[in-house]
This record gives structure tokens, sequence and C-alpha cells, in this order.
């Protein structure tokens, strides 16, 4: 975490509010079975636009997301502190790419593209992009790619970080079918060769989240109560658990809430 994130949540937790929220974070903490802690935590880190309308009014909108990248710094410290083995979030979804104006785009993917160089050169935690970035510009594109490539080698965190960055859950099947298919047609086989033997895990060996677990746990910020894509084939079997707070505003306490809900719930995996 960044010295600036470090005394800005010091100063909040010294506020009584947040000595409150802090002694009811750690009794929590306590009460979680390791036994039953998810293995893989999805989260959907929605709200930034609107943290930036509501909180800094005049402002350009890439305030908000900055605040974002700041909370997502800080949800990869929680995860890994909490021995969370995988950690996906979603900052920017195809729709949102291709229907976002340029001027807009430009500082969103400058904050993405930061933000994962600052994770990478940490040298804590292994960083994998998922997504179609083929679809963005070639410096953010190479940019991503290359601090994605630089984080692997000696990575000292226990937590995995994807960041899903232009991704849409349609697109994800539509390229793992594609790379399914010329995979077997270099090997010479027929399309109905492969129709009359594809399994499911033939489809899933091709998806950006290949060799991870499915996410056991998918969280939603902003109030919003729809998945819109995400993770659609990964997550047929995840518990879900919806959060009021903007992602800005999400904090650790509702984190380990979520935590807690999870390991309350009769997981029956379409049982």
């Amino acid at each position: 975490m960044a010295l600036g994130d470090r005394l800005r949540e010091a100063v909040t937790r010294m506020d009584p509010t947040g000595l409150v929220y802090a002694a009811y974070e750690r009794h929590v903490i306590r009460a979680l079975d390791p036994a039953k802690m998810p293995h893989h935590v999805a989260v959907m880190a929605d709200g930034n636009r609107r943290w930036a309308r509501q909180n800094a009014p005049g402002q350009p909108l890439v305030t908000g997301y900055r605040a974002g990248a700041a909370k997502l710094r800080q949800f990869v410290e929680w995860s890994d502190d909490l021995g969370i083995e995988v950690a996906t979030i979603w900052v920017l979804s195809t729709e949102n790419f291709q229907r976002s104006a340029d001027a807009e785009l430009g500082p969103l993917l400058d904050v993405i593209a930061e933000l994962v160089e600052e994770l990478a050169d940490t040298g804590r935690w292994p960083i994998r992009t998922v997504g179609a970035l083929e679809l963005l510009p070639d410096e953010h594109a190479e940019r991503l790619r290359a601090a994605s490539a630089r984080s692997v080698e000696g990575a000292t965190g226990r937590t995995q970080v994807n960041i899903a960055v232009s991704y849409g859950g349609r697109h994800e099947l539509r390229d793992a079918v594609r790379s399914l298919l010329r995979e077997e047609a270099l090997k010479g086989r027929s399309l109905e060769e492969v129709a009359d033997t594809l399994e499911m895990d033939d489809i899933a060996a091709h998806l950006y989240t290949a060799g991870q677990p499915d996410p056991d746990l998918v969280i939603r910020t902003s109030g919003e109560q729809r998945l819109s894509g995400f993770l659609i084939w990964q997550s047929a079997h995840s518990e879900f658990w919806f959060c009021e707070a903007l992602w800005p505003d999400f904090r650790k306490v509702d984190f380990v809430r979520a935590l807690r809900s999870f390991s309350e719930r009769e997981r029956r995996f379409g049982k």
C-alpha cells in the first residue's frame, strides 16, 4: 500500500467511527473459519464515475478512476493479508470501452496501466490481465502485457491478481472457442471430429482464467444487482454478495462481511 494510502487509512481509523469499525473488523476476521474461506474472489468494481460526481463535482471523471485505483491497491493488500489465493477485479468492460468518449477513455486507460505497473513493480504479486487487449490502443496494451510479464518472477505475495480490462463474458467465450478450434486444426482434426468429442473442460482450458480455480465469491459494489456478463462461464456455481457502497468507498469491513456471509452459506454447486 502506498504511503499516502496508509496515512489516509490511519487517519480514518483514528476517527471514533473508524475505531469502532476497526474493532468490529478484527472481531469478524477472528471469527472467520479458515476452512470456509473462498479461494478465488472476483469483484465488479462499480461506481467510480458516480463517486466522482458526488465527491468531486466539477472535476474530471478521472478523479473517480484514480480513487478506484487506490481502492484496488488496498483490496489486493487485504486479499493477501487474508490468504485469498486469486483476486479478480473487473475495471473496464468491452461495452464501456466501445461506448466511452475518447476524452474519457484515454485518462482511464492511463490510470489502469499505471495501476498494473505499480502492482507489478512491488514484486509481490503475479499479475494477469484478462480481456481482449487487442481492442486497446497499442501503447496501453503493450504496457499491460509488459507489466504482467515482469510481475511473475520472484513474486512473494500469496495472491494471484487478475485485472479484467477490456473484458466481456461473451468476448471471452468467443475467444475460447476460436482458440480451441485453431488448436484442433493444427492437429489436423475436422470440425466434425471436434464436435463429436468436445467436452466442457476443453472450453475451460481456453478461457482467460485457464488453470485457475473458478471464483467462489463474486462481489459487486454500487448497489447494482446483475452480472453484466462477468465471468459467465466461471461463475456458474459462485456465491454472490452485493454492496451499496461505491467502489472507492468500499472498506475492509465490507470485505470481511462478504467473507463472513460466504462462510455461513451452504454451497450446493447446482445439486
